[in-house]
């Protein structure tokens, strides 16, 4: 189970790498082995503002439907466009070419409330 150090986590399998007031966001190498063969991943929330927890997308795999939800509070300011045409990279590259979006992070203080690797381990059991 790949969980990298450096990541932030939260307890709905999304991963944060926080860059300044930017955050780009991803589902989790867990949360794609249990979704199965992702086909579709939607963002409809570009250029919005949403608070921590709010449904920012859906990944669809090929037996269910999943919310996605921000892990910290801001605007969604891009859209990983690659995802569109290839959104088994979520599969194959979850913390690399399989990131979803990126945020302008509205409240740095948010950060401390995220899981960090061993914290993200010890909730999945890994």
């Amino acid at each position: 189970m790949n969980i990298p150090a450096e990541l932030k986590y939260t307890k709905d399998h999304e991963w944060v790498k926080i860059d300044g007031d930017t955050a780009t966001v991803g589902i989790t190498d867990f949360a794609q082995k249990e979704l199965g063969d992702i086909v579709y991943v939607e963002v409809d929330t570009l250029d919005q503002t949403l608070d921590k927890d709010e449904v920012f997308g859906t990944v669809e795999a090929v037996k269910t439907v999943s919310d996605l939800f921000l892990p910290l509070s801001g605007e969604i300011v891009e859209f990983n466009s690659e995802l569109d045409t290839n959104p088994e990279l979520v599969n194959s590259d979850a913390y690399g070419a399989g990131w979803m979006v990126k945020v302008k992070i509205s409240d740095l203080s948010e950060v401390e409330s995220l899981l960090d690797s061993e914290q993200y381990k010890q909730l999945i059991g890994a």
